[in-house]
This record gives C-alpha cells, sequence and structure tokens, in this order.
C-alpha cells in the first residue's frame, strides 16, 4: 500500500511538471540581436529539471518525452524537432538528476545543472547537423537560406557547421544554465512538495 502511494504522487508529480513544461514550451521568444529569429528561448526544461532532482534522472527524462509527445500530438506533426528537443532536455535533465541523485545537496545541484547544461551544449552540435537542419533543408529553408539568417549576425561564418559552434551551442548552454539560475531558489521547496503534497514548506 506505500509502494504504490509513493508510485501513484510520483505520477502525480510528473504529470503536473509535464503540463508546466508544456505551457512554458510555448511561451517561447526569439532573440534576434544574438540568434537567428527561427531558434526560440523557452524554459520548457525547467520542470524537467526540477523532477529529474526530486524524482531522478529518469523522471527528468520521462517529462521531456511526454512534453515533445503532447507538443506533436497538439500540433498534428511530428517532426524532428521534437526528437532533438527530447534528445537535448533529455541530455541537460538526466545528467543533473544522475548528479544530484549522488550527493543530495545544493551545492551538486548547481554543479550537476552546470555539467548538464554544458552536455546539451555538445549535443545541440550533432543533433541539429545530422537531424534538424537536414529536415528542414528538404521541408523549409534550403541551406543557403539558414546560412544566410546567421551570416545576417555574423558575416564572417562560412558554414553551418561553424554557425552551430559560434551560436547554437552557446545557446543551447545558456538556455540550461538560466534553467539551472531559476531552479536554485526553488527547487529545495519544490521537491519537499512534491515529494510529500501534505507537508509544509516551513517543515
Amino acid at each position: 500500500m506505500q509502494k504504490q502511494k509513493i508510485s501513484t504522487r510520483v505520477m502525480a508529480g510528473i504529470a503536473m511538471l509535464t503540463a508546466v513544461s508544456v505551457i512554458l514550451q510555448y511561451l517561447d521568444f526569439p532573440l534576434p540581436m544574438l540568434i537567428p529569429p527561427f531558434i526560440k528561448f523557452d524554459f520548457s526544461d525547467l520542470p524537467a529539471l526540477i523532477g529529474a532532482y526530486a524524482y531522478g534522472p529518469l523522471a527528468g527524462v520521462i517529462i521531456e518525452l511526454i512534453k515533445n509527445l503532447i507538443h506533436c500530438a497538439i500540433t498534428k506533426s511530428a517532426t524532428v524537432g521534437e526528437l532533438s528537443n527530447f534528445l537535448l532536455g533529455a541530455a541537460f535533465a538526466g545528467t543533473a538528476g544522475f548528479i544530484y541523485k549522488i550527493n543530495k545537496t545544493k551545492k551538486t545541484a548547481i554543479i550537476g545543472g552546470i555539467i548538464g547544461a554544458i552536455i546539451m551544449g555538445i549535443v545541440s552540435i550533432p543533433s541539429n547537423q545530422w537531424i534538424v537542419y537536414p529536415f528542414y533543408y528538404k521541408a523549409y529553408m534550403p541551406e543557403e537560406v539558414v546560412l544566410s539568417a546567421y551570416q545576417a549576425i555574423m558575416p564572417a561564418v562560412k558554414n553551418v557547421l561553424q554557425c552551430l559552434i559560434i551560436f547554437n551551442m552557446p545557446f543551447t548552454i545558456v538556455k540550461g544554465l538560466a534553467c539551472v539560475l531559476v531552479s536554485i531558489p526553488i527547487y529545495k521547496p519544490l521537491t519537499r512538495v512534491l515529494k510529500d503534497p501534505g507537508r509544509s514548506n516551513a517543515q
């Protein structure tokens, strides 16, 4: 009975965090002076990060997966964009949650989040180079148009891979670090509530 109660609580917590993640995914915005406008900033990885801290790395990965499945269902189109978003988010939340699980302190949470953000940035290069951008070249815009969007910001770039290293990787890392920064003051109170909804934050 106790195991069932804990399992139900975890599932309810994951469902709640997933719902928040889906909402945040739609509250995205461009940063046109820093990166081409077709790449947008959002905080949808934050709930997955909190979930990874509260329930373990697998929970963070599950939140990222369900978030993107819901996004596919709502938009009625399964694209490589959701696949890439899942891969990057899973790398971020999974890494952070794994490190935090080793030693559950605030310092470890911050270190785990930073390492997770860096790994997410590194993963963004092959993810975009071999999965996302080839699809967009065929379905939406040719490679030269994508390159020209980067060149409008930095004319010196010569190819898309160079753009991914100069633009996308730092952007993705900063996106992850922003989630870590927001999580610092809230992850402890939230993990207490998520693990035991009846428990007061003051306890």
